[in-house]
């Protein structure tokens, strides 16, 4: 389920003890697996041999410069939602050619650094955004490669913050639109049509919601290839869960890709997939340190220096993360909230925890590469935390802890 393991009563991941980690590097602090990022990305990669495929990482999940640095190495593309996602690539390694902009609010500058580095394709999610993509593609005396995202009104069955298949959600031109918006696209002169896009959630555990998605989308695309529009891609999004505790079942990377493979052969499509969380997510924990055990109330607290900054997951999407100690001690265990220092009652990282723990252990928060650091805030002013790359016995700062200088060092006073 993590890339940790526990070796006489210690974490460890790779050839690393985690607490020397926590010592060297303080807390929290996030690690990261090199080994099981790129064997998370071969996944795909081996799934899909034998179909002309690209796997584009979505780089939401987890935009590190040395994870993507990792996975430009291997080969990947790149699923971005931002002008700045774009320039990490890019600093990193990645190649224009292999990525794919996403995104249903794409600024005008947005657009034009995409075109200027010769991206793959643009995935476009509404009609006056393939009207704005054609007005800028002229002015650079370029044809913009688009691929339209389209809703298929599947439901992915996931928390619905996380939800993106759906009638009411903001992603996606509506199935029932979709036609005229292609009618548009192939009208449109700076315009090059290239594929058909979907994504329809995240933290996806089964099969089932997924290939009803890409059956509409199947459909849909032949009748644009009818309309004389042709189609050479199908991304079929991301969105493929992972497994957070002991009792869920994981989505089987292999079996899905081999049902993905039999259902384009024949097709004459290519096979585009951005998974994120599916392949940094359970590659990363996040390290965190005891400051308190509060016993006087109607529950007990352990009170960590981790917070909903560092992690917002729980607080935001209710999520579940797996908290183990560093080292396995003989003292008596007790069920515990695990809480962070902000000033708000939702920060909270994990509830009735059974945990042997004293004031100054070390706990590592499992399953934590994905939409954490990503997502991480300076809220109540707290420097955001270390990244470090673990690569067989050695760990690497990946990312300097910030300082509180640097929180307002951009800032000046009236005067």
């Amino acid at each position: 389920m993590s890339a940790v393991h526990r070796r006489e009563g210690e974490l460890w991941m790779e050839g690393v003890r985690l607490a020397e980690v926590a010592a060297r590097f303080g807390t929290p602090c996030y690690v990261y697996s090199r080994a099981a990022i790129e064997g998370a990305w071969r996944a795909f990669d081996e799934g899909l041999a034998g179909t002309d495929h690209l796997v584009c990482y979505a780089v939401k999940a987890n935009a590190n410069l040395a994870v993507l640095a990792l996975l430009a190495r291997l080969g990947s593309g790149f699923d971005i939602v931002s002008g700045g996602e774009l320039a990490r690539v890019l600093a990193a390694g990645g190649r224009a050619d292999r990525v794919i902009f996403s995104g249903v609010g794409k600024s005008e500058a947005e657009i034009r650094a995409a075109l200027a580095a010769g991206i793959r394709c643009f995935n476009v999610e509404s009609e006056p955004e393939l009207e704005r993509l054609d007005r800028l593609a002229g002015e650079a005396g370029v044809r913009a490669p688009v691929s339209l995202r389209v809703n298929p009104d599947v439901d992915a069955g996931t928390h619905p913050y996380i939800s993106t298949g759906l009638k009411g959600n903001k992603f996606g031109i509506a199935h029932d639109r979709a036609l005229a918006a292609y009618d548009l696209a192939a009208r449109l002169p700076n315009l090059r049509v290239t594929g058909i896009d979907c994504h329809i959630g995240s933290q996806i555990l089964d099969m089932a919601p997924l290939e009803e998605a890409l059956e509409r989308v199947l459909e849909l695309a032949a009748a644009v290839a009818a309309r004389g529009v042709p189609i050479t891609h199908v991304d079929v999004g991301g969105g493929l869960g992972i497994r957070y505790r002991e009792e869920e079942t994981a989505l089987d990377i292999g079996r899905w890709c081999a049902a993905v493979g039999r259902r384009l052969a024949g097709t004459g499509y290519a096979v585009v997939v951005e998974p994120g969380r599916a392949i940094v997510g359970n590659a990363g924990v996040l390290l965190t340190r005891v400051e308190y055990l509060k016993l006087d109330k109607d529950r007990r607290f352990a009170i960590v220096d981790a917070s909903m900054s560092e992690l917002i997951r729980p607080a935001l999407y209710e999520a579940w993360h797996e908290i183990a100690p560093l080292a396995a001690l003989d003292r008596p265990e007790a069920v515990y909230d695990v809480v962070g220092p902000v000033c708000e009652s939702s920060d909270v990282l994990g509830t009735d925890r059974r945990l042997a723990i004293a004031a100054g252990d070390g706990l590592a928060i499992l399953s934590a590469g994905a939409y954490g650091m990503a997502m991480a805030s300076n809220y109540n002013s707290r420097p955001r935390p270390a990244e470090v790359m673990v690569d067989g016995a050695r760990a690497a700062e990946v990312r300097a802890r910030e300082t509180i200088a640097s929180l307002f060092a951009g800032e000046s006073t009236l005067g």
